[in-house]
């Protein structure tokens, strides 16, 4: 397999590539140009490396056996560091290096930012993770699929559970003001205003990267709230927690797919304990992600991270599409992937009209003695 890296990735991100390491070789007019885009480095790489992982072992895969249609699948890696200012710049390099495909990206707002110049370039795009309603629901960029629902089915998901199986109804709304967090929090506001079961005690946003969230955390004390529902990513999500710990905040915390990450619990530590997060659908029954997981530990030599399942079966679906249209043309490829039916680690899925994969959904997990475990 022809594997080129580029982006600067952090020492401690590199180690995950060293089994991908090969010299860089110049992209061949006989290749598919397989691009994967997503945060390889810095804080929230846990949710990018793994997408990474899924292609290489999908693709190698494929090439083992041919390539498709007689062609091998070359692997053309940009690192995004889930910033909206430098997916941009991924996916212009990536449409500048004639990229067909591409798996990615993994943050909403970096997805928003890249997809007018994969658009513009015809290009299909696949994300296992970006779950903004905008990017299917608004009809502007036919050219992107999903193998992960959209925030309008985990905001309610995430509601739900908090009033029907907690049993909690007064509720803080919390948010990273980002293009993934925001509109997943005023979803649950939303639906907790419909429903008519809870009540929203408090709605607030706060500052992406800030040290401290005292003030945050004062006024979810002062709301009365029985339960936190947050719509961001691990990093400011465990701060959060740590700090209620702290205070002796005796209320639960209920997050979204951006903190059903490992990664969340070692930071945050004894106060991940009991953290409920929504995740991509339990597959631990599907022989495909069975078999998947085992390939990534022989490969790496450790369970697969996030989105790892979605990574991979969105590779299998675009690969086949690949091969079913006979062509890279985005209009040969949306026709299969709209039609066919594709086995994968998160089921068997085909695509509806917007981009969102048929079949899939969210369950709840909760943090217990340090590990998210499907919550009964």
């Amino acid at each position: 397999m022809k594997y080129t890296l580029r982006g600067k990735l952090v020492a401690s991100a590199a180690c995950v590539f060293v089994a991908l390491s090969a010299p860089a070789l110049s992209l061949a007019e006989d290749t598919i140009r397989f691009g994967v885009a997503g945060a390889h480095s810095g804080d929230l790489a846990s949710y990018g490396l793994p997408s990474v992982n899924a292609a290489k072992l999908v693709i190698d895969k494929v090439n083992a056996n041919g390539g498709i249609n007689g062609k091998k699948v070359e692997l053309l890696v940009e690192d995004d560091v889930c910033k909206p200012e430098v997916a941009t710049n991924t996916a212009t390099k990536l449409v500048s290096d004639k990229v067909d495909v591409v798996l990615g990206h993994i943050c909403s707002g970096a997805t928003i930012a890249a997809m007018p110049i994969y658009k513009d370039a015809g290009v299909l795009v696949m994300s296992p993770s970006a779950t903004s309603d905008e990017l299917t629901y608004s009809g502007n960029y036919p050219n992107f699929f999903r193998t992960i629902a959209p925030n309008a089915a985990q905001s309610p998901a995430m509601v739900d559970f908090a009033i029907d199986k907690l049993g909690l109804t007064k509720i803080a709304i919390i948010h990273d003001k980002g293009d993934y967090g925001k509109p997943l929090a005023e979803g649950a506001k939303a639906h907790v205003e419909k429903g008519g079961k809870g009540e929203v005690v408090l709605f607030e946003g706060i500052t992406p990267g800030a040290m401290d969230y005292g003030a945050i955390v004062n006024k979810i004390k002062q709301s009365g709230a029985e339960v936190v529902v947050y719509g961001g990513y691990h990093p400011e999500a465990s701060k959060i927690v740590t700090q209620m710990k702290k205070r002796r905040m005796d209320l639960k915390f209920v997050s979204d797919d951006g903190v059903k990450d490992d990664t969340f619990i070692k930071v945050a530590g004894e106060a991940a304990e009991g953290v409920y997060a929504a995740g991509p659908q339990d597959n631990s029954k599907n022989p495909m992600a069975l078999a998947a997981k085992e390939e990534h530990k022989k490969a790496f030599g450790s369970d697969p991270g996030a989105f790892f399942e979605g990574a991979y079966a969105a590779t299998v679906a675009m690969l086949n599409a690949i091969e079913k249209a006979g062509s890279t043309d985005l209009a040969a490829l949306t026709k299969v992937l709209r039609t066919e039916k594709v086995a994968t680690p998160v089921g068997g899925i085909s695509f509806d009209e917007k981009g969102d994969a048929i079949g899939v959904g969210f369950s709840m997990y909760v943090v217990e003695k340090g590990n998210y475990v499907v919550a009964q």
